[in-house]
């Protein structure tokens, strides 16, 4: 008998399907697993392959849980308590798990006799008790440290997010509501980081420092913020974006906003603004403005990954340009961009010259860019060629 378990045990070992299978099921009959984006589904797909080998072992050797694999079930409870999936759902995704390895099993040719399968059900069985206990404890245990820790659970779920380490907006919001908080919906990701090496620390207490400042007294314990290498990342209120270019320049620092992406795509927020500042030319960089979405969206298309078709792009900088009423301006844009100079391009439109550079400072005001800055007319120069 123990022979034809090994034989099985080594079928479904060197077989990918099986893994692939277990996951499939679970991310059907789970709901919270259904919305899992890939950095997570790697992590589950490990779990599933070390599971797997834990029990059929456990089967083939008539054997139970040991205090390693406890410890390992404790810390998987710990890492879903942090970052939002319920207990619950973990707990059925183990049984759906055990379903598809019992079926599987089953299927195996040639058929095993009926004390196989009675040890089989009676491992699952009392593994599932064990790891059920074991996992509930750990979960209940972390829950209540982190909700005792608040400004660590804060840091820990913009940790999650930034990473793409998140279920789904409905467990996000859950996750925040049990910490006493509300995601900001719009929202603005700021990432900053010292203007000059060997400029100011980096350190989350600069992190809560910049919160605090941004948002009011009260920012640093409604709204997460955290440390990413030599980068502070402050999930804030879109409005409150609006003050980062002064306050980040009172404190030496430098930094990109990102406010166009939904709560689902933090994750990409994040990698356009740390992209952003590790490929923008020092000009690009003024202390009257931080980067933005549109920033980020045209230096990742010279640097040859666009994340955004030309119609967006062209929208995030050109944006109330193109409205109805507008064309004037567009013209003299166009026509500034073209010749180099208010005017020459004064002289093409037939226009007096305080008039065309009256246009342009609407033009500056309404997109918030400056014709006249180097990097900003470089974006609205790219902006209105590929919006043709």
């Amino acid at each position: 008998m123990i022979e034809e378990r090994e034989r099985v045990r080594q079928q479904l070992i060197a077989d990918p399907r099986a893994v692939a299978t277990i996951v499939a099921a679970v991310r059907e009959q789970v709901p919270a697993y259904a919305a899992l984006d890939d950095s997570r589904l790697h992590e589950v797909r490990a779990i599933a392959a070390w599971a797997l080998d834990r029990l059929l072992h456990l089967w083939v050797t008539d054997g139970a849980l040991t205090p390693a694999d406890l410890r390992r079930f404790r810390g998987i409870a710990a890492a879903r308590a942090a970052d939002g999936r319920p207990m619950p759902a973990v707990l059925r995704a183990y049984r759906v798990a055990a379903t598809v390895l019992t079926d599987e099993i089953a299927a195996a040719t040639p058929p095993l006799g009926a004390p196989d399968a009675f040890a089989l059900t009676r491992m699952a069985l009392a593994t599932l008790d064990t790891l059920a206990e074991e996992m509930a404890t750990a979960y209940t245990a972390t829950s209540e440290d982190l909700a005792g820790d608040r400004d660590r659970a804060l840091r820990l779920l913009l940790d999650d997010l930034i990473t793409g380490r998140h279920a789904s907006i409905g467990a996000l919001t859950d996750r925040a509501a049990r910490l006493g908080v509300q995601l900001p919906d719009p929202y603005c990701l700021l990432v900053a980081e010292p203007t000059e090496v060997g400029g100011p620390a980096v350190t989350q207490e600069a992190a809560f420092g910049l919160l605090a400042a941004l948002n009011g007294p009260g920012g640093a314990s409604t709204f997460p913020a955290t440390v990413r290498g030599s980068r502070l990342v402050l999930l804030l209120p879109a409005a409150a974006g609006g003050r980062a270019s002064e306050v980040l320049h009172e404190r030496g620092l430098r930094g990109c906003a990102i406010s166009g992406e939904s709560l689902d795509r933090i994750a990409v927020a994040y990698r356009l603004a740390a992209d952003a500042l590790e490929t923008a030319p020092a000009h690009a960089h003024h202390p009257a403005r931080v980067l933005t979405d549109g920033d980020a969206q045209v230096l990742a298309l010279l640097g040859g990954r666009p994340a955004a078709t030309p119609e967006h792009l062209s929208r995030l900088i050109l944006g109330p340009l193109v409205q109805p009423g507008r064309h004037h301006l567009m013209e003299a844009l166009t026509t500034y961009l073209d010749t180099g100079s208010a005017n020459a391009a004064a002289r093409r439109l037939g226009l007096h010259p305080q008039s065309l550079r009256y246009r342009l400072r609407r033009i500056s005001d309404l997109t918030q860019r400056d014709p006249r800055d180097p990097w900003q007319r470089l974006t609205l120069d790219i902006a209105r060629t590929i919006a043709h």
